[in-house]
């Protein structure tokens, strides 16, 4: 089945995918373990069968246990979560963006954090991004 971005999955979903994201790998077990408010175990295997199906997953056996892993980077991930948040709260405006970014760290912001900011800024504009 065709991979849909991120965004489209369920609540359960994106909680599943996100523990996944942190472990780098899981079970079932470790799943449910980590849940903010765990599921059965048939449930949570249910969820990870379902997010194989999605292609979000696959599985390697190990141990006589399915160890879950995702099947797009987490680079890739960040980025397409960053580009839906940014479309869906921002209107799809990097100055919008940036500007909620540094309203809620500006204050814990290093001078070298924002040394290293402006530079990226720079660097954009010169390269006409």
């Amino acid at each position: 089945m065709k991979k849909q971005g991120l965004a489209d999955l369920s609540r359960r979903e994106r909680q599943i995918m996100d523990i996944i994201y942190q472990k780098e790998h899981a079970t079932a077990a470790e799943v449910r373990k980590l849940l903010p408010d765990p599921l059965s175990d048939s449930s949570v295997r249910t969820l990870l069968r379902v997010l194989e199906k999605k292609g979000y997953l696959k599985h390697k056996e190990k141990d006589l246990r399915y160890v879950y892993f995702p099947t797009l980077s987490r680079e890739k991930a960040k980025y397409s979560a960053l580009k839906h948040l940014m479309q869906t709260f921002f209107d799809g405006s990097n100055e919008r963006i940036v500007a909620a970014l540094m309203d809620i760290s500006g204050s814990d912001m290093t001078d070298e954090e924002r040394d290293r900011l402006m530079h990226l800024i720079k660097q954009a504009k010169k390269e006409g991004k």
